[in-house]
């Protein structure tokens, strides 16, 4: 039971990060792999804070603001200085890495003995099992209420429609660039945002626990599309939590009943999306098979 209330509530936080690759992945059709370095970015300014006895709200809310900063940067190159998006978020991740490494001083920064979200919960009465579970839920909760009513505004609209048709939007008097940029910056934030919580949660924050994150996020991103397809916007960010719930269960029973170590677990996250991404392609086969031998 432990193990299962501990899988969802690592869920929830990780599908934050899945929520912002949406945004640009999905929304926006950018490829965007500065999440690579925004993630340890969110986990490295909110441990190194914390450590400095800054309230955990506050780091907490700085980490979301460095996110948005980097997200600014990859934006900015890909709509002003017309780098390909995906080069923009190479060259992003490439310079956090420094960038991480200056803030935190050091590669690791732990976060044992320190006040953090976690511990404010508990110190309410939750036990140490409950207490990230309720801080993802609250949290998730109030990232798909502010989305939703956010992309249900003139501007939200103009996100959707800029990813739709770059040409049409632009011609309807929407400032495409514009919007773009506020795009990544609202992406990268909240990728910054799951990398705090997750370094409270781990206990520290780490220079190295980015890499792959962007194979979880699409992970999530998938299989909420394989459970519910064509659903409109706070139904599709229901099912990327629960795609990043499932993706963690999954991650969890494996490494609980196989003998692999922690350093296997970013092959292992490679090639569980590897077959998520197959099972569309070969339903597909199975019911165009059955057709035809009809």
């Amino acid at each position: 039971m432990d193990l299962l209330i501990s899988s969802v509530s690592q869920g929830m936080m990780w599908s934050i990060l899945a929520i912002g690759v949406y945004i640009t992945f999905r929304i926006l059709g950018l490829a965007d792999l500065s999440a690579e370095g925004s993630f340890p970015l969110g986990a490295a300014v909110c441990a190194k804070l914390l450590v400095n006895q800054v309230p955990p709200l506050l780091a907490v809310l700085a980490a979301l603001l460095a996110g948005a900063l980097a997200g600014f940067l990859t934006g900015f190159m890909t709509t002003k200085m017309k780098i390909p998006a995906l080069l923009a978020g190479i060259l992003t991740m490439t310079g956090l890495y420094s960038v991480n490494l200056r803030v935190m001083g050091q590669a690791n920064t732990p976060l044992l003995g320190e006040k953090t979200l976690l511990t404010s919960i508990e110190n309410l009465g939750l036990s140490t099992t409950w207490s990230p579970f309720l801080l993802g839920l609250l949290t998730v909760m109030v990232i798909v209420l502010g989305l939703v009513i956010f992309m249900g505004t003139e501007y939200g609209l103009g996100l959707i429609a800029t990813g739709d048709n770059a040409l049409m939007a632009e011609a309807n008097g929407i400032r495409t660039d514009h919007v773009q940029l506020v795009g990544y910056m609202i992406s990268n934030a909240l990728i910054a945002l799951s990398g705090a919580l997750i370094a409270q949660y781990n206990g520290y924050a780490d220079l190295s626990m980015g890499t792959g994150t962007i194979v979880i996020g699409l992970a999530a991103i998938v299989i909420g599309e394989v459970l519910l397809s064509q659903v409109k916007l706070p139904s599709r960010l229901l099912s990327i939590i629960l795609g990043a719930i499932i993706y963690r269960v999954i991650i969890d029973l494996i490494m609980k009943y196989i003998p692999i170590l922690p350093s296997d677990i970013k092959i292992l996250s490679a090639i569980v999306l590897a077959i998520i991404l197959w099972g569309p392609q070969v339903e597909w086969k199975t019911k165009k098979s059955a057709r035809l031998n009809d």
